[in-house]
């Protein structure tokens, strides 16, 4: 992070692909929904390439595979139904925590730093999983893709979030995993690290402007310890 910055005082945490490996979910409830529409199932990593935009972007992109623009719109809302119903029978059952994510996330707490998630997963799916994997104490604020007008990479969400913790956005470091954390956090004016093990829409991590690539959570909270120490 850049040298004769002020004190980090919070941190902005994405969900999948940055605390949850969620693509097998996603795979899942996807060709459920795809065997009702008499459709062949796709391999996880096609479906990794189409994550983290939302669920609107997510399945319009899984039913381009097989129709047009026309015939994506025809299907979507009876698509878009069988997916919810399908994932939320399964949610957080064949997904995984990262390494390092339980152990970042208490140093981070242990620094008295205010924590969030912002996701663009619908809340009725990121509440129950942060829940079922042990994440709900962690956070103060919880923001999922339909709770404000804008979602990543538009910088609404990561404003609100400073707002709701009374901090500038230079005192706040976002943690994702994909080009829509980084954007959200550049027009934002936050911070923003990396993790190089999630989901970026088929591009590599090192190609997104970030103030660095972490290996986990963990390390994350080293560096914004280490940051916070010369800074004070």
């Amino acid at each position: 992070m850049r040298t004769g910055a002020g004190a980090i005082r919070g941190v902005i945490v994405d969900l999948d692909g940055t605390m949850l490996d969620t693509v097998p979910d996603f795979h899942v409830a996807i060709n459920r929904m795809r065997a009702e529409f008499d459709l062949a199932a796709i391999s996880q990593e096609r479906i990794e390439n189409m994550v983290g935009k939302g669920s609107e972007n997510l399945i319009r992109s899984v039913l381009a595979v097989d129709f047009d623009q026309a015939g994506v719109e025809r299907h979507f809302v009876q698509a878009m139904e069988a997916y919810q119903r399908h994932y939320l029978a399964i949610n957080g059952d064949h997904s995984a925590l990262y390494d390092g994510v339980i152990e970042g996330l208490e140093a981070m707490r242990a620094m008295g730093l205010r924590i969030a998630c912002v996701t663009n997963k619908p809340i009725a799916f990121a509440a129950p999983l942060l829940a079922k994997k042990g994440l709900t104490p962690y956070f103060e604020v919880v923001y999922g893709g339909e709770c404000l007008p804008r979602k990543k990479p538009h910088p609404m969400p990561l404003l609100q979030v400073c707002a709701d913790f009374a901090l500038e956005p230079a005192e706040v470091v976002a943690i994702g995993d994909s080009s829509n954390d980084a954007e959200a956090a550049r027009a934002a004016g936050c911070f923003v690290l990396t993790v190089p093990y999630g989901y970026n829409h088929g591009q590599a991590i090192q190609e997104t402007d970030s103030d660095g690539i972490v290996t986990s959570l963990l390390e994350a909270a080293t560096l914004i310890s280490t940051h916070n120490r010369n800074a004070n």
